[in-house]
Formats: C-alpha cells, sequence, structure tokens
C-alpha cells in the first residue's frame, strides 16, 4: 500500500528524509529543503541587502543545488544580493575540465555571470603538472591550498563582498573528525563556523547556506528537480585523508542516523582551555595572503615546486621560511633531507 505524505497527507511519498525520517511528495521536500535553507541565511544573517555574492561553482551536485536555491531564495524572499558564479581551473585533465562545462551550461541555465580563474594563469602550475612532480600522496594539500587562495583572489577581482560555498553538514562534519584526528585545535575551533570574516585584504568573507543540509538530501533535491550537475568524483583524490573521515561518518551514520549533526553540535560547542597557545594570524611577506608565518603555505609549496623540491611545503619546515623569503640556497644536507624525506 502506498505511503501517503506525512506533510500534505494527500499525494504519494516518494522518499523519507534522512535527516527527519518524515515521508514526503516531492513538492513537500522541495519546500522543506528551501525553507531550510533560507532559515539558515536569515538566522545566521548571511547576507545584506545589495550585496555581490559569489558562488563556489565547481558543476558538481553541491555547488549546482547552491546556484539553484541562491537564484531561487533570493528572488522568492527579496534578499536583494547581486549573484555571480566563480570557478576555479585546477587543471586536471578528464576532470576538471569536463565539470566545466557544466558551470558553463549552469551560467545559461540560471542567467548568472561567471568567472573562471586559473591555478596555471595565477601559479603558474596545473594539478596535472603537480602530481607529476608530488605523486599521489598529498597531492590534494597542494590543491587545498591553491584552490582556497585561487577563489579569494578570483572573488578580489570580481569585487564581490562575500563568497558562498556549497559545504554541506557531511562536510562539516567530517572537517571536525579530521582536525580532531590532527589534534589541531586551532582549525577545529572555526571549522564549524557557518561565515568567516574578512581577516585581511586578501580574504574575502565565506559563509555555508548549505551547513546543515545533508548530502543524501542535496543529491535528492539535485535528483527530483533534474539539475545538471557533474557526479564523477576526481581522479587525484583516492588517496585523501578526508576518504578515510568520510568512510568513517558514513558508518557511524548507518549506526545513528544522527551522528552528522550530532558532530557538527559538539564542534560548535567547542572552548578550548585559558592559556592554551594559538597561532598569531598575520599576513605573508611575499604575497600579502593570511598566515600565521613568515611566509603563507601557498608560497612555501610553491617555492618548493619551482625550486625542484616539492616536498619542502610538507610537513614543518619553518626554520627554512627565512631562507625561502630572501631567495638563499638551501644547503647541501636541507635539500638532500627534503629530497631523500619520504611522502
Amino acid at each position: 500500500m502506498p505511503v501517503l505524505c506525512s506533510c500534505c497527507a494527500e499525494k504519494r511519498a516518494v522518499l523519507k528524509r534522512p535527516k527527519t525520517g518524515h515521508s514526503l511528495c516531492k513538492e513537500c521536500f522541495f519546500c522543506a529543503f528551501e525553507e531550510e535553507v533560507n532559515q539558515t541565511i536569515v538566522s545566521a544573517k548571511l547576507f545584506k541587502p545589495g550585496e555581490r555574492v559569489g558562488i563556489a561553482a565547481s558543476g558538481g551536485k553541491d555547488s549546482t543545488v547552491l546556484a539553484h536555491v541562491m537564484k531561487l531564495l533570493n528572488e522568492r524572499y527579496n534578499y536583494g544580493l547581486e549573484l555571480m558564479l566563480l570557478s576555479v581551473d585546477e587543471g586536471i585533465t578528464g576532470y576538471r575540465d569536463d565539470s566545466l562545462e557544466t558551470v558553463k551550461r549552469n551560467e545559461q541555465q540560471y542567467e548568472l555571470p561567471l568567472t573562471i580563474v586559473s591555478y596555471e594563469e595565477l601559479y603558474g602550475w596545473t594539478m596535472d603538472a603537480i602530481v607529476k612532480q608530488v605523486g599521489l600522496k598529498n597531492n590534494c594539500t597542494f590543491c587545498g591550498v591553491f584552490r582556497r587562495q585561487a577563489l579569494d583572489r578570483g572573488a578580489i577581482m570580481l569585487k564581490v563582498d562575500k563568497i558562498c560555498t556549497g559545504h554541506n553538514a557531511d562536510d562539516v562534519a567530517e572537517t571536525v573528525l579530521m582536525n580532531v584526528l590532527r589534534g589541531d585545535i586551532a582549525r577545529l575551533r572555526r571549522c564549524t563556523a557557518i561565515s568567516t570574516a574578512s581577516e585581511g585584504e586578501a580574504v574575502v568573507p565565506r559563509c555555508k547556506p548549505l551547513k546543515y543540509a545533508y548530502e543524501k538530501e542535496i543529491v535528492l533535491y539535485a535528483y527530483f528537480k533534474k539539475l545538471d550537475y557533474f557526479s564523477t568524483e576526481c581522479i587525484y583524490s583516492p588517496n585523501a585523508y578526508r576518504g578515510y573521515a568520510r568512510t568513517f561518518l558514513k558508518d557511524l551514520e548507518s549506526v545513528r542516523s544522527s551522528s552528522i549533526i550530532d558532530i557538527i553540535h559538539s564542534g560548535e560547542n567547542l572552548s578550548v582551555r585559558e592559556g592554551v597557545k594559538m597561532p598569531v594570524q598575520g599576513t605573508c611577506n611575499r604575497c600579502g595572503y593570511i598566515s600565521s608565518q613568515t611566509l603563507c603555505k601557498s608560497c612555501v609549496l610553491l617555492e618548493g615546486l619551482n625550486r625542484g623540491l616539492p616536498k619542502l611545503g610538507i610537513g614543518k619546515h619553518n626554520r627554512l621560511h627565512h631562507k625561502i623569503l630572501s631567495r638563499q640556497p638551501l644547503s647541501e644536507k636541507e635539500e638532500r633531507k627534503l629530497k631523500s624525506a619520504e611522502f
């Protein structure tokens, strides 16, 4: 016997929400999903009327749903925002070049202007070239650091007031787990923040309108709305550390469905004991980007690549920063150690 929608009690239910367990028809699910995102935006006061907002668009399900919902809510509730798409081309053949075609179609479908910034233009390297040098281990470190800075550079170029990212509840919970496992208190304190304030001229505030949206529900929303998105995994990500946290989280969720939101709430309510030394945020002496060291991570990684020492930016080599900054040559012992160190 068909199950009726637990909301309208008229139409046949087509799904059971992973978040609440309610059986809903498509229309009621759309309404519930969109209203929850709206409540997240309103309660957190993410935007102000008249702001220029860049949507980080990768072509994947999260960013596509984000672009669709942001345009819809902006018109429905009169947010008064000027929306635009911002994409980063990492230079991954067979993955990013294909996904960018999806983003270009989204540009037409949602009638939002699109800007693409590339690693090759910004850094002189593509991820394909980087992987050839560093191999398939720790390559995500390079990509993550470069992508974050590339988004900020693109946002500054567009003169946007904020960047919206498609991070969902699963992503936030995974990040909490990763920072716990790494013992990274500094990142653990701020990783659950729904928005980050600007801390320098080279940094644009970011926000996560989908912070409390489960990945499963985002997939269902995209499927039932028939949205055009790219679903292939990055060819260089199978060995990423995040993948292990994701697998662990899925195992937890299968036992306890509220695990995802429970982990997020734990991160939100974290308090750090007084007297614990925290990194002091400053700016990079070379590029001016936000950094707690003399050089930002991006500059250190880039210097290592350009010197043929990709291991320079992996791990903690802070004692070498002054040499990098002043363009001093490394000693034979230092170069030998970096070249022989295992990833």
